[in-house]
């Protein structure tokens, strides 16, 4: 019998990727979405697109009730913002539900560090150390028997794919990585702002969140884990008039200084071993060769990750580029591929 699979806040943006991708998963039985603002509608009304699905016509979406939701559903995705994705997980575990978070509720270790970020205590921060940060390239072992997975930021996720191989392998200095990331209007979530309207982002590219954007919490605390040593970094995102899609440029310090062509080009090589070694045979990364550069309509609509690299012998610097769709890898992609590891599945299924 398939799994069957519910999705709490399933009328955002997140939550709309995960009825794209669970509807055609064939391992998984979509079997709750949940929306307070259009409960009792069936998913085809709010979203025709998906009308050509049996399923899609006669799915209602409910109000979100934990101990419904346990009934109904083997593996619950919370599409909920930060804050709220907590008060459904606490009583969905106790019930015995696994849960796919896609909020940041619990993808940090440390309470204070939660609250310095985001402003408030953390809702149940008792359960902080037993989940799962759901980076599968990174935690895959971890993941295949997790209960509570959290699911990381589409920032964290194109800094850290790209950084976390060349800390291991000590090639760069931690402690000065430089990040600019250019994101889609859809990171910020579907609601009516003033600052999201098309006139006020058509034609028009912005710098925010600094200098201390929330997702610096947990990319700091892998960039941490991964060198072993508390690390801080240097980030600006930005939101640029695309709908979808982050393209993020990382300035980083070799720890061998680079002076001149030939140690450039010796850097460059190792670089690309290490990340061969890495990600070689990781379905979801694919690492450019030659003159290719990193591109948001490359990934867009894909789970997939692109990672390019240059070294320039003049400033001495190694610029490692990458770009992903900041719905699908960066958030409700990687999310089912985590549920595939949970289950069992081939990684791919459902997302190729």
């Amino acid at each position: 019998m398939k799994p069957k699979v519910a999705i709490v806040g399933a009328s955002g943006y997140s939550g709309e990727e995960l009825v794209r991708l669970l509807l055609r998963h064939p391992e998984v039985e979509l079997s709750a979405v949940t929306s307070r603002q259009y409960a009792g509608q069936t998913l085809a009304q709010i979203f025709p697109k998906f009308a050509g699905f049996p399923v899609a016509r006669t799915l209602c979406f409910t109000e979100p009730k934990s101990d419904w939701l346990a009934r109904e559903a083997q593996i619950v995705f919370l599409a909920l913002p930060h804050g709220v994705a907590a008060e459904y997980a606490v009583p969905l575990l106790e019930l015995g539900s696994q849960v796919i978070d896609l909020s940041a509720d619990f993808r940090l270790k440390s309470a204070d560090v939660y609250k310095d970020f985001y402003g408030h205590d953390h809702p149940a921060p008792a359960l902080l150390a037993k989940s799962v940060y759901g980076l599968p390239e990174v935690y895959r072992n971890q993941i295949k028997s997790a209960k509570l997975i959290a699911s990381p930021g589409c920032y964290p996720t194109s800094i850290l794919l790209p950084t976390l191989p060349l800390i291991r392998s000590k090639l760069i200095k931690p402690g000065e990585i430089i990040a600019d990331s250019l994101s889609g209007v859809s990171g910020a979530g579907r609601k009516a702002e003033l600052d999201y309207l098309f006139v006020e982002c058509n034609e028009s590219a912005r710098p925010y969140g600094l200098p201390k954007h929330r997702h610096l919490s947990e990319i700091e605390q892998e960039l941490s884990v991964a060198a072993d040593q508390p690390v801080v970094m240097q980030f600006t995102p930005h939101l640029i008039p695309v709908n979808r899609g982050i393209l993020t440029t990382l300035y980083l310090a070799p720890e061998k200084p680079v002076t001149n062509a030939a140690e450039a080009a010796e850097l460059a090589a190792q670089v690309s071993g290490c990340y061969q070694a890495a990600y070689a045979q990781e379905p979801f990364v694919r690492l450019l060769a030659g003159k290719a550069l990193p591109d948001t309509k490359n990934v867009v609509g894909s789970n997939q990750i692109e990672i390019g690299w240059r070294v320039d012998p003049r400033s001495g610097r190694l610029i490692v580029m990458s770009a992903i769709d900041n719905i699908t890898k960066g958030a409700s992609g990687q999310a089912v591929q985590s549920m595939n590891v949970l289950c069992g599945f081939p990684e791919i299924t459902g997302l190729l």
